[in-house]
């Protein structure tokens, strides 16, 4: 089967890719807990980060609205560059965003995503939800 190509520019995910390398190397892997939760067709996803967090997110696929109920973060994205996210806030995410997050203060961050087949399998959804993406860099045997 032939890779598809990404819907973010192959330098976004490169340059992405080779923080989260040296973020694993250089930083303690955090707990972000992720709660799911549903409504009717709807798919919402919960995570809480920790201050002091460095978090990269996954490859959104759809437009939907996001929220940030608590707390600070310094967010990047190609389009937009680094800005600060204070709660409340509310915005929305475009197809093919990839963010980089460094979380000022503990956050409470909410994504709501269609969910044509009201389905509660998380694999199935996240298929939905998530361009798949594999970080070719984690793969290599570090020294």
């Amino acid at each position: 089967m032939e890779k598809q190509e990404s819907i973010v520019r192959p330098e976004v995910n490169d340059a992405i890719d080779a923080l989260e390398d040296a973020l694993l190397q250089n930083f303690p892997s955090v707990v972000c807990p992720l709660k799911h939760e549903f409504g009717d067709n709807l798919y919402i996803r919960k995570i809480i980060m920790p201050a002091g967090s460095r978090v990269t997110s996954k490859i959104h696929k759809h437009r939907h609205p996001f929220f940030v109920l608590v707390g600070k973060v310094k967010v990047w994205t190609a389009e937009k560059g680094w800005e600060v996210i204070e709660a409340p806030f509310d915005g929305i995410t475009e197809p093919g965003t990839r963010r980089v997050l460094h979380v000022l203060e503990d956050t409470y961050w909410i994504t709501v995503h269609s969910n044509p087949n009201d389905t509660r399998d998380l694999k199935e959804l996240e298929e939905w939800v998530i361009e798949p993406h594999e970080n070719q860099l984690l793969k290599i045997e570090k020294p």
